[in-house]
């Protein structure tokens, strides 16, 4: 199991723009951390880099002590699931099928009688056995959503890695999602997301980074980094926070 997740002084350019600068965090096993900031922010790509997809200029991500860049990508498709904002494939494909391609990492030639059990216990953890046989073009935006989080379960992952999982979504799909996500924390792993909403990211997070322009602003428990000082330095709207019951609104709309 992985226990935790350095991130130290990451420095990520595109062309001459700088997407990270000296972003560091740290996060434990049955931890979720929310990453926010306005668009361009560098949430996204601090994701991609936590996943090795993308290298940074500078800097080290730490699983467990070890160098990202020491560990095979094998073993970091093991021990991390990821649920992109936008997934690509065929709308013919079952959910079976979909959901299937999380098990890639354990499949040499065709999938096992354990491949099958996984597959259903990550849909069944999201509530979506009844889907198994539908194709994912018959998916509401809210199946689809926990079918792809159910594809990266399948492949029992250590580490969740959520790019704006709730986005697009209505109220009722919004909150299945949410509890889905505190469910993995209470399951011992480790959750960074990056979300836009500012509530939601208060009421599932046990950490908040606050990125504007590539570079912390601040980071730490939620109570400490959502005040209307804060939010209004970086999103540049007057905000109320009201902390009992965990809101964040603006206040003029």
């Amino acid at each position: 199991m992985v226990i935790e997740i350095n991130v130290k002084d990451v420095k990520v350019y595109y062309r001459s723009v700088k997407a990270l600068d000296g972003v560091s965090l740290n996060v434990c096993a049955g931890e979720t951390l929310s990453v926010i900031g306005p668009n361009g922010a560098g949430k996204s790509t601090l994701l991609k880099v936590i996943n090795g997809v993308l290298k940074p200029f500078m800097g080290v991500i730490y699983i467990d002590k070890r160098p990202l860049s020491e560990i095979s990508r094998k073993e970091v498709a093991h021990k991390t699931g990821v649920v992109p904002q936008k997934v690509y494939t065929s709308g013919m494909l079952t959910v079976y099928d979909f959901v299937m391609t999380g098990r890639r990492p354990y499949i040499d030639f065709a999938p096992s009688k354990t491949d099958e059990e996984k597959v259903y216990e990550a849909l069944k953890t999201v509530d979506a056995v009844d889907l198994a046989d539908r194709t994912l073009e018959e998916l509401s935006g809210g199946e689809l959503q926990r079918v792809i989080i159910a594809r990266a379960l399948a492949g029992e992952p250590e580490v969740m890695l959520l790019d704006e999982p709730t986005n697009s979504l209505d109220l009722k799909y919004q909150l299945e999602i949410l509890n889905i996500i505190k469910s993995l924390r209470s399951k011992g792993l480790i959750v960074i997301m990056a979300i836009h909403d500012l509530t939601q990211a208060y009421r599932v997070s046990d950490k908040i980074l606050l990125l504007n322009r590539g570079r912390v602003f601040a980071a730490g428990k939620p109570d400490d980094v959502l005040n209307p000082e804060n939010l209004f330095k970086v999103y540049g709207v007057p905000t109320i926070v009201i902390k009992e019951h965990k809101i964040v609104a603006p206040i003029e709309v």
